[in-house]
């Protein structure tokens, strides 16, 4: 599959948020799970579901962490600001250097000889839409579960949803070197405790993350 380049994005369209439904979110992030797999996940996400809850009608508020970003409704970030998404992203980025290699709760765990750790740390000048060169790797989407939208938004940079996970997973996959003889599953994880996870030769990705993502790198000095 042909990772979508953005500069050829030129049509913009808002999308309406999803209302939050606590059973959907759960439906869409635990399908396809081996066993023994969500047992560790139910120890990884316990402590991290204790910090936030679904709210209804109301936007994120400004001191919201990365975390609790990530266990609300994606489309709220829709709303927020880039800088605010930005700074979102150097969160998780921040969490994900602290916790590589650990067991536990992760922001990105991924399956390492039958246990889950944290994957190698991404670095806060990287932009994720800036995907290696396609053909590495096969994706295909998920459409079992919670599909990934194809409306193209100023969120995402002028991408639709699927096309911005797509840079966002290809640049996933290249940073944690992931091989693999056959297309590797997307799967749109909306809720979860976690901003994407390698697990049982998928990759299952929160969108909330890939809003933060999306978000513009901020010049360095």
């Amino acid at each position: 599959m042909t990772a979508h380049k953005r500069s050829s994005a030129t049509t913009r369209r808002r999308g309406s948020p999803r209302e939050c439904d606590g059973l959907s979110l759960a439906g869409g992030w635990l399908h396809g799970y081996s066993e023994e797999a969500l047992k560790r996940l139910f120890l990884i996400s316990s402590a991290v579901f204790a910090l936030s809850a679904c709210g209804v009608g109301t936007l994120p508020s400004r001191a919201v962490t990365s975390s609790q970003a990530l266990s609300g409704t994606a489309e709220w970030l829709e709303f927020e600001s880039p800088a605010m998404r930005q700074e979102l992203f150097r969160d998780v980025v921040r969490n994900s250097a602290a916790q590589q290699g650990q067991a536990g709760t992760v922001l990105f765990p991924v399956m390492q000889d039958g246990e889950l750790k944290g994957a190698p740390a991404l670095d806060l000048r990287t932009d994720l839409l800036q995907a290696p060169d396609a053909g590495v790797l096969q994706l295909t989407f998920d459409t079992r579960g919670d599909r990934f939208t194809e409306d193209r938004r100023e969120a995402f940079q002028g991408l639709s949803e699927r096309e911005a996970t797509e840079l966002v997973a290809r640049s996933l996959l290249h940073r944690w070197n992931v091989k693999s003889t056959g297309p590797v599953l997307v799967i749109r994880a909306p809720g979860a405790p976690y901003a994407a996870a390698w697990i049982d030769g998928a990759l299952r990705i929160n969108p909330a993350f890939v809003y933060m993502a999306a978000a513009p790198v901020a010049a360095q000095n």
